[in-house]
């Protein structure tokens, strides 16, 4: 069924460019199809309720496309990348990094686990997935989703195998994840101010770090428990406080750790003294290091 006006026919010009490196010709007719399907209203989108929506006679054909059809998805994510940075890329977008969930029931599908999940506000069984999006003046677009492999797949090959978990496919934190999916996107060229991130992933020093040694612009949060220091806190082995006993080789701060709630408490600008210049760990120019408020490493 070829689209062939309105916003079908604006569909087929949209999704060219992705059918172009599709690779094997005759997976062509089926791509914008499945897409339509997600598309068309249906309360079901699975794979039979979407084939008897949009080509009832081929269901097996858009059922092979889905299900065992492979292909490549590196040439399809560099073409998404440019088209979403040609909509929203630009020093005032935002590159957004979250977790997203889908709860199961079972325990066949890949990945899933009991384990945090955001959809439902509580740990459960679910599969997680590392999500980036771009985001600009209210506007969304979405640019990667990475699946987590909990280390309690990576430590059962048989039920990997039984899941046609690829063979090189490893365990990753979700920071590293993260990480690697914003080196992939910049290598796309796609263009961004700052990085966000909630507390899933600011609460790890690594990708705190890894973000900074990227020369990223960044602002993420922090539970209200986590300890943090002032910007002048230094780290270095202590001085020997007597003659006697062992020196002290290990560095220590120079000061006491306080949580990140208390720190807000004494530092953010009162809502009562209008004018207040804002600290400067609240401000645009020092999100890079988020220097007035460092959180502890774990």
């Amino acid at each position: 069924m070829k689209a062939e006006r309105g916003w079908q026919a604006h569909l087929d010009r949209w999704l060219t460019p992705f059918l172009d490196v599709l690779g094997d010709e005759r997976r062509k007719p089926w791509a914008p199809l499945y897409i339509l399907g997600l598309l068309l209203p249906g309360d079901r989108k699975s794979m039979q309720p979407i084939s008897e929506r949009v080509a009832p006679k081929d269901i097996q054909q858009i059922h092979h496309f889905v299900s065992t059809s492979c292909w490549d998805p590196a040439p399809l994510e560099e073409v998404l990348c440019h088209k979403v940075d040609e909509m929203l890329g630009g020093d005032e977008a935002c590159l957004i990094i979250d977790d997203t969930s889908l709860p199961k029931k079972g325990t066949k599908s890949v990945g899933v686990a009991h384990q945090s999940c955001g959809a439902l506000g509580k740990q459960a069984n679910c599969q997680c997935l590392v999500s980036l999006t771009l985001a600009r003046d209210d506007i969304p677009a979405p640019l990667g989703l990475r699946l987590f492999l909990p280390q309690s797949w990576a430590d059962d090959p048989a039920r990997c195998k039984q899941a046609k978990v690829p063979e090189n496919l490893e365990h990753r934190p979700k920071w590293r994840i993260a990480l690697d999916e914003v080196d992939r996107v910049r290598a796309a060229g796609v263009r961004f101010g700052c990085v966000l991130a909630d507390a899933g992933y600011g609460m790890g020093a690594e990708f705190r770090h890894g973000l900074s040694q990227r020369g990223l612009a960044w602002a993420v949060g922090v539970l209200a428990a986590q300890n943090v220091y002032s910007p002048d806190v230094r780290v270095a082995v202590p001085a020997l406080a007597s003659s006697r006993g062992r020196p002290p080789v290990r560095p220590a701060p120079s000061e006491l750790p306080c949580t990140a709630a208390s720190f807000i408490d004494q530092h953010a600008p009162s809502a009562a003294s209008p004018g207040v210049q804002a600290p400067r760990a609240f401000t645009r120019e020092t999100s890079r290091s988020c220097e007035c408020a460092q959180p502890m490493e774990p």
